[in-house]
């Protein structure tokens, strides 16, 4: 979850101290009363970051940079934690990225799915080991033992891109790394009442979890302390295909049950787009992974916005997303051919001028 250095920090010392639940804040959680409804993706995107940036995602914490690897990333002082967050939410769906984790103790790369009422899923990438990503998740912010992350093996992942997959159904969730299954989690197998179903918006970026300003439980997780001098550090994200389950133009909540049963899908349905679930052939599956210190926190992006915003009801009038992932005026919408990656120059000064002024992230 992406809240403050000091929230974060809260959350460490109470886990030592109390094992109490998590420190996480929503700017409106749906299970305590009504919220506004969040911009469903409702279809496939793909983007290539080596052509730059695209408007269905904003950036905070730090200003991420553009180049042929694509976008990056970089930790080179105290306090810088940049992130890019979508506009639009997914109901169940599959996110495949292909990236390369930021290197350096206490810096720690994030990929994080998180909804308004504080289900997530992460992976979490140590800069001081070059060969394991943490998977983890959490439900309705409750992290209670703070036992469900694992450490997976991802080789040479500050090295070389590697294709990470999620896929989050009603059923299971499963994460993978390369061609090779690292974690399944059945809804069955998760915790009582902790398994993440409700739409969730997708965050990733590079935070200093060993900063000295966090608590001791923060960095010792993190594998810090961060030394500065020895970066700056830098995770690289290439390229982003995200595939929602559901379709429609928004995802709100019938109740504050917070199951997934209850949400609607304004002009669609839920898992009406199941039939584009994943068929891959996987080649292998890793042993089980290893448990993780009760000291790990909730995952997240350290400071930054701090809240998990809340979407909008639906695209602005007259506004369409492309399979590129770019947000146009329907007049200038190309249509393209399937599985289509971004070819896309720079922002249209005016979209972004309309999204920043009547958006909320």
């Amino acid at each position: 979850m992406i809240f403050s250095r000091q929230a974060r920090g809260a959350a460490a010392a109470a886990l030592l101290l109390t094992q109490a639940a998590a420190q996480t804040y929503s700017s409106c959680n749906p299970t305590q009363g009504t919220c506004p409804a969040n911009t469903a993706l409702g279809m496939t995107i793909n983007v290539d970051f080596t052509q730059g940036a695209v408007n269905s995602f904003t950036s905070s914490g730090g200003d991420p940079t553009y180049g042929s690897d694509g976008v990056t990333f970089t930790v080179a002082k105290s306090g810088d934690a940049p992130q890019l967050a979508s506009v639009f939410y997914i109901m169940f769906g599959r996110v495949e990225f292909s990236m390369k984790a930021a290197p350096g103790a206490g810096i720690v790369s994030s990929f994080v799915l998180q909804s308004d009422d504080l289900d997530e899923i992460d992976l979490e990438w140590l800069g001081a080991d070059n060969d394991e990503v943490q998977t983890n998740y959490f439900g309705k912010g409750i992290t209670g033992s703070y036992n469900r992350g694992q450490f997976n093996p991802a080789a040479n992942s500050q090295g070389e891109f590697i294709t990470y997959i999620l896929e989050w159904t009603s059923e299971q969730i499963v994460w993978t790394v390369g061609d090779t299954v690292v974690r399944t989690l059945a809804y069955g197998d998760a915790e009582s009442g902790q398994y993440p179903q409700t739409p969730m918006q997708i965050k990733f970026g590079a935070w200093a979890g060993g900063d000295s300003s966090n608590a001791q439980g923060t960095i010792e997780w993190a594998r810090g302390p961060t030394d500065y001098s020895q970066g700056p550090f830098s995770m690289v994200m290439r390229s982003l295909s995200v595939t929602d389950y559901s379709t429609g133009s928004s995802y709100s909540y019938g109740d504050t049950s917070g199951s997934w049963e209850s949400i609607v899908a304004e002009g669609g349905s839920v898992n009406g787009n199941s039939d584009g679930a994943s068929t891959e052939t996987v080649t292998a599956v890793a042993s089980a992974g290893t448990g993780t210190s009760p000291t790990v926190p909730a995952g997240g992006i350290g400071t930054g916005t701090g809240t998990a915003s809340s979407g909008n009801s639906d695209l602005p009038d007259g506004w369409v997303m492309t399979p590129e992932g770019k947000i146009v005026p329907s007049s200038s919408a190309v249509v393209s051919p399937p599985h289509a990656i971004l070819l896309a120059g720079p922002l249209i000064f005016s979209i972004f001028a309309y999204l920043s002024g009547n958006w909320r992230h």
